[in-house]
């Protein structure tokens, strides 16, 4: 019997990253704090968060209220664009926010270096190989054990790769991922390098729902024939095919009943013919863009 919910990756670092995480990204306050809680009494102990998210004071608050032992518990956070030059400080503030001594995992949230002082405009003298070089500093510190990056495409990866300055490769890229954003050469590309990736929007939620369950993705024949043939959810089997190509997932949710549905992955899985029946389905999609940034991020290059 399948025990998915037991799954771990194995890191470039030699850590192991837990396959099934919760999401936190656009809670709403105090239910980010309950999901946590609610998600580690059940099982779940991976948990992500950002910066840029304005959750991780409940995080910690969900961490401590749940019982479970910190060391049994696997904390991403990520560094804020408008951080970049001030990695250290980024990198505190998260810890002391989180309230915990160390992180399990720190990500460079996107390639992009704003102007904290004008969100419009790029730092017209940093860029992530700078950001990188701090980043990997902060593995001295022994208050983070693993780092990495998240949102970066193949030809970001390329430059930070082929750098001097990168003595450290990446242990995770953290991108969105589900079957209408499958990415297979970006995903392709960094098993080559050694570097995991785990998938964000993996049930392909629109912005703005919190719970990550609804949209074009979940209404798509393919997914909802084969979720029949296992008295599934289509959800059930997004992620199923997420954990299936090798990759964590982080699905959101801040109702009991998702976070248990979300964690229903034992016992159960998907066919190789099923992998490629949904491997083939034309819908294409992005759920996060980067329009609100002053550079472009998504290359399109992935693909």
């Amino acid at each position: 019997m399948t025990q998915n919910t037991k799954l771990t990756f194995k890191l470039n670092s030699g850590a192991s990253i837990p396959a099934v995480g919760l999401g936190t990204w656009q809670g709403k306050p105090n239910e980010v704090k309950d999901a946590v809680k609610y998600a580690l009494q059940h099982g779940y102990r991976h948990i992500d968060t950002a910066l840029n998210y304005g959750t991780e004071k409940e995080v910690g608050q969900g961490i401590r209220e749940s019982g479970v032992p910190r060391d049994q518990i696997w904390v991403t956070t990520k560094l804020d664009n408008t951080w970049h030059r001030r990695v250290m400080e980024g990198f505190e503030k998260s810890l002391s926010d989180l309230d915990i001594d160390y992180l399990d995992l720190y990500l460079v949230h996107f390639p992009c270096s704003t102007d904290p002082n004008d969100a419009s405009k790029h730092l017209p003298d940093w860029d992530y190989i700078k950001t990188w070089q701090e980043m990997q500093k902060l593995l001295d510190t022994g208050k983070v054990k693993n780092i990495g990056v998240s949102n970066f495409q193949i030809s970001h990866l390329e430059k930070l790769l082929n750098d001097p300055s990168c003595k450290v490769v990446p242990a995770v890229n953290q991108i969105e991922l589900h079957p209408a954003n499958p990415s297979p050469k970006l995903l392709d590309f960094c098993k080559s390098k050694g570097i995991h990736c785990t998938a964000y929007s993996c049930l392909g939620g629109t912005i703005g729902s919190a719970i990550n369950n609804s949209g074009p993705l979940m209404e798509e024949a393919t997914l909802i024939k084969i979720a029949k043939a296992h008295k599934k959810s289509p959800q059930q089997v997004a992620l199923m095919w997420g954990l299936q190509r090798g990759t964590s997932i982080i699905p959101k949710s801040v109702t009991p009943k998702r976070i248990d549905s979300n964690f229903d992955l034992d016992g159960w899985s998907l066919t190789e013919a099923e992998m490629k029946e949904i491997d083939a389905i034309k819908l294409r999609f992005k759920v996060v863009q980067d329009g609100w940034m002053p550079i472009k991020v998504f290359l399109g290059d992935d693909e």
